[in-house]
């Protein structure tokens, strides 16, 4: 491989608050080494579909305070065969594009390191994701702004829960991962927290309403992750509970994809500020086959392999904390 002289980004998987920041970053940091920039529409799937355009300044201007992802995203079953990675990296070198930024989560840098493994494309990754489950960084791309939706809804669902008494099940994202939960049960003072990690205990659950949940004078929240384990999700927990407790007037308030958009914010503009830069300081310096993460308030590279291998683990301390500032 020759000097690197252009550089590609895309966007890959379910889009974060704090993409475009990371673009911005990119493609400015690209062009102030001198360098030409190149963004990919559509994830890779654009980029075997050749759904490619050089990126100047001026395109990447006016577009950290987005939401989304101004390339972008979307999921490619073809990119999964050996065909379809062999088109795409034909493409890149069509259009003599040297090396890869992949903005996305573990499902992303999976594709990414098969590519560098086939063809040896030098690429690198910077995690966004909401769900800041990826290993071996501490926050990822779209986390922080996604708690702080997810806050100000479960205070608005407070207000009317205090003001009838309701019992409320509260639905984030997380289909894999309990951080948005976990995290937004501390900071709402909800009662309890159900996270796909850890298996849910009804009895304790039920426990816990019977001993500090009067359903004539008080209200109670509860959060839970959208992939709770074998319960489902707050649809079929709530009527579980109902079951078991008629009295009750029980509500559910599903999020959804609310949590996904919005304006990133400001923890979500630097960071992703910081990782797109470091990214093209990482290929330039002839690293390839890493993410750049944060760990302790540094940046630091990790080889794909183990992003992709290993899982990250819920804070066993914020689990024990809920329990406790719930009594």
């Amino acid at each position: 491989m020759g000097k690197i002289k252009r550089i590609g980004v895309l966007t890959s998987g379910g889009d974060s608050p704090g993409m475009n920041a990371a673009i911005r970053a990119v493609v400015r940091a690209t062009i102030y080494n001198g360098l030409e920039a190149y963004g990919i529409y559509g994830g890779y799937q654009g980029l075997i579909e050749g759904d490619i355009k050089e990126l100047k300044k001026s395109d990447v201007s006016n577009i950290i305070q987005r939401g989304g992802t101004i390339l972008k995203s979307a999921r490619s079953a073809e990119f999964r065969t050996l065909e379809g990675r062999a088109k795409a990296a034909q493409m890149l070198a069509e259009y003599k594009i040297d090396a890869l930024v992949v903005i996305g989560g573990d499902g992303s840098f999976t594709g990414a390191r098969l590519l560098i493994q086939e063809h040896d494309i030098p690429v690198v990754g910077v995690p966004g994701t909401i769900d800041n489950d990826l290993f071996g960084t501490d926050w990822t791309i779209g986390y922080d702004t996604a708690v702080n939706t997810a806050i100000d809804a479960v205070d608005k669902i407070k207000d009317t829960a205090s003001a009838h008494s309701r019992l409320f099940f509260v639905e984030v994202m997380g289909r894999d991962a309990g951080f948005i939960a976990l995290r937004t049960a501390i900071a709402t003072g909800a009662e309890a927290v159900l996270v796909p990690e850890v298996e849910t205990n009804f009895k304790d659950l039920e426990a816990f309403l019977e001993k500090d949940y009067n359903p004539k004078e008080s209200s109670a929240i509860v959060i839970v992750a959208e992939g709770n384990d074998k319960s489902g999700g707050a649809y079929s927990i709530a009527e579980k509970v109902a079951k078991e407790h008629p009295e009750y007037d029980i509500r559910v308030s599903v999020l959804g994809h609310m949590q996904r958009g919005g304006s990133p914010s400001q923890a979500d503009r630097v960071l992703a500020s910081q990782l797109g830069a470091a990214a093209v300081e990482a290929l330039l310096d002839d690293q390839k086959s890493i993410m750049l993460g944060i760990a302790n308030k540094s940046i630091v590279h990790v080889p794909f392999n183990k992003t992709i291998k290993h899982t990250k683990d819920l804070n066993p301390e914020f689990l024990e904390l809920v329990k406790v500032l719930s009594t």
